[in-house]
């Protein structure tokens, strides 16, 4: 049994993200324990600013007629990530290429298609990107059933409305590639060793 991607490169150790960075973000963004919709807006145009291949990815994404409360999580879990690259990493974040974007995509894809095509694997995609970006991947989880939750506590009684999972599954997946995208967009610590790149 394979545990690490076959398909998609480990991501070193200097580019893990560790949980403070998503603790410090969540909390610059939240105001009185709600989102701060202008500072998601500011900060989403700083985003497509200076990583713009990977903002038309996920605007591409995010045009398609997509469930409210899956939309609003994507738009919020997309600046979340990328802000706490950006506080962790700083001036070693570099901009992702369209061929890294493309590039990123296509590993996502084959390691699908490799895991789906080997009945003793059981491990799932998301699996893969836990091992490489636990604390990033923890922190999608957690908001997603937040998000879920909220939208159904907030129902007005009697309302049939449920969030479209296929919308959601579809934002997951593509807030996967943005993970996955930055981290290998982050060079090394000045300094590191060979096993600590390697890592």
């Amino acid at each position: 049994m394979w545990s690490r991607g076959a398909a998609i490169r480990p991501v070193p150790a200097y580019a893990v993200v560790d949980p403070f960075a998503l603790e410090q973000v969540e909390l610059e963004l939240a105001v009185d324990g709600t989102i701060a919709r202008d500072e998601l807006d500011r900060a989403f145009e700083r985003f497509e600013a200076t990583q713009p291949f990977l903002a038309n990815e996920m605007s591409r994404v995010f045009s398609q007629p997509l469930d409210e409360t899956a939309l609003a999580l994507g738009y919020f879990l997309t600046i979340s990530i990328w802000l706490a690259f950006e506080r962790a990493m700083g001036p070693r974040l570099g901009i992702v290429s369209s061929d890294a974007v493309r590039a990123t995509l296509d590993s996502m894809a084959l390691e699908e298609e490799l895991r789906a095509s080997d009945a003793r694997e059981p491990i799932d995609i998301d699996d893969v990107v836990a091992i490489e970006q636990p604390a990033i991947l923890k922190f999608i989880n957690q908001h997603i059933e937040l998000a879920l939750d909220v939208t159904q506590a907030t129902a007005p009684e009697g309302d049939e409305y449920e969030v479209d999972v296929d919308d959601v599954h579809l934002i997951y997946r593509a807030v996967l590639v943005l993970v996955m995208a930055l981290s290998h967009a982050v060079g090394p610590v000045e300094g590191s060793s060979s096993c600590e790149i390697l890592a």
